[in-house]
């Protein structure tokens, strides 16, 4: 007699993923297998989604649990800010942290204390309290991961989705791209980026993207949310703006036209990714905020943003679903790209 697993793998032949997010209808899949009989859950995990938001009296928990995989430098500092990130798109203060952390068994005492140092700082700087975790050291890892959980709260009426944009709403995006991504590379990559004449100037700047302008994207939502008229925000990690943009329209099942030239590339992106013969859109992008608002929101937001030191931009507008995903440039309009997987995957798998 066949099980739901036998009949999964006769629809389904077998299918071998690459380092990443998992492809978006292999995920839809999956997700699509969750039931969803808990009425206190008020936004259940989905495409696009940042994180889930269960029902507490006249407040919302909300809850975000996600690993640092591609980096090693600064992992556990990391792990607080991605996090915090995906709460903080939900509209959410977050409150509370948790890390599962991985070690190989090349690793010291020094590895695990540093890492304890940076998820302490990391939680200090943005007012979390620590509350548990775990480490251990494995055979199952070459190098460190560690996997956060950050629990944060919101108003029941405060409540952002990823998926919550209307038509003809503004797309804004903060800083620019492709922060982490740079940094990544500028941390990891510094010999190759070296050996194909990137200058020490772009990878010293490159490597303080983590602080300037920053991964964190707290400050962008909070700055959106006090204008108002937010109707979605997204943090586009891994794949990069692309994969975010996709990820927004997926959520909202609706359109996007976005204006290449008005998304804020960073210069020290475009040499990195020229020289490695990298795509920026598709490059993980953490430090940048999208968020969807009303079409006479966006310009306020913008404002606000610059006069908190945070540079900003309207690079496009919510469309209709039947639209679909377009990029306009100079040589006209073409689909937005896709990504199978990060930039920075590629290119360390194929290095």
């Amino acid at each position: 007699m066949r099980d739901d697993r036998d009949e999964a793998a006769a629809a389904h032949p077998a299918q071998r993923l690459k380092a990443g997010k998992l492809p978006p209808e292999l995920l839809e899949r999956c997700l699509a297998r969750i039931p969803h009989d808990d009425p206190r859950v008020i936004l259940w995990p989905a495409v696009g989604e940042d994180a889930a938001a269960i029902a507490f009296g006249d407040r919302l928990l909300i809850a975000k649990t996600d690993p640092i995989t591609f980096a090693a430098d600064l992992i556990g500092w990391y792990a607080v800010n991605i996090n915090a990130n995906d709460v903080a798109t939900c509209g959410a203060a977050s409150r509370w942290f948790m890390a599962t952390a991985l070690l190989p068994e090349t690793a010291e005492a020094g590895l695990a204390e540093g890492i304890f140092d940076q998820i302490i700082r990391g939680c200090g700087e943005l007012g979390i309290s620590l509350v548990g975790g775990h480490i251990e050291v494995t055979p199952q890892v070459a190098r460190p991961v560690v996997v956060g959980c950050m629990l944060g709260e919101v108003a029941r009426g405060g409540l952002v989705r990823t998926g919550g944009a209307e038509v003809d709403d503004q797309v804004v995006l903060t800083k620019g791209i492709a922060i982490e991504g740079s940094a990544i590379l500028a941390r990891e990559a510094a010999a190759d980026l070296r050996a194909r004449g990137v200058s020490e100037e772009t990878i010293a700047a490159a490597r303080e993207f983590l602080f300037r302008p920053g991964i964190s994207v707290v400050a962008d939502a909070a700055a959106l949310l006090r204008v108002g008229g937010v109707t979605a925000m997204h943090d586009p990690t891994e794949g990069g703006l692309a994969t975010g943009l996709a990820e927004m329209a997926s959520a909202g099942k609706h359109g996007l036209r976005i204006n290449l030239e008005a998304i804020p590339m960073l210069s020290e992106c475009r040499e990195i990714c020229a020289a490695l013969g990298l795509d920026p859109l598709g490059l993980i992008a953490s430090g940048a905020l999208l968020a969807a608002l009303a079409p006479e929101q966006a310009p306020l937001a913008v404002e606000e943003l610059g006069a908190q030191g945070i540079s900003a931009a309207v690079i496009g507008e919510v469309r209709p679903h039947d639209e679909g995903l377009a990029l306009v440039g100079p040589g006209g309009e073409r689909p937005l790209p896709r990504f199978e997987r990060d930039e920075v995957a590629r290119y360390f798998d194929e290095r």
